[in-house]
C-alpha cells in the first residue's frame, strides 16, 4: 500500500489530506481516488507534479512498487 498525499487545491478537489491505495504505478493509483469533485481532480492530475518517496516526477507511468509515499503537488501560486 502506498500513502497518497494531497495538498492545496488538490486537498480542495479530493476532500481528504491522504489515502492509501495499491497499485502498479502513478497513473493506476490516482486512477483510484474517489474525489468529492471528480472533474476538478480530473483536470487538476495534468497540472500537478507528484514526490514519489521524494523523487519529483510528472510521469505518470512511474513505477509504485515498494513506494510508500506519494506527495500530489499541484502549481502553488508565486513559484
Amino acid at each position: 500500500m502506498t500513502t497518497v498525499r494531497f495538498f492545496a487545491a488538490a486537498r480542495a478537489a479530493v476532500g481528504v489530506d491522504e489515502v492509501r491505495l495499491s497499485g502498479a504505478d502513478l497513473d493506476d493509483v490516482l486512477g483510484q481516488v474517489d474525489a468529492v469533485d471528480p472533474a476538478r481532480w480530473s483536470a487538476l492530475q495534468e497540472r500537478c507534479s507528484y514526490l514519489v518517496d521524494g523523487v519529483t516526477t510528472r510521469d505518470r507511468t512511474t513505477s509504485l512498487v515498494d513506494v510508500a509515499v506519494v506527495d500530489v503537488m499541484p502549481p502553488f501560486a508565486g513559484g
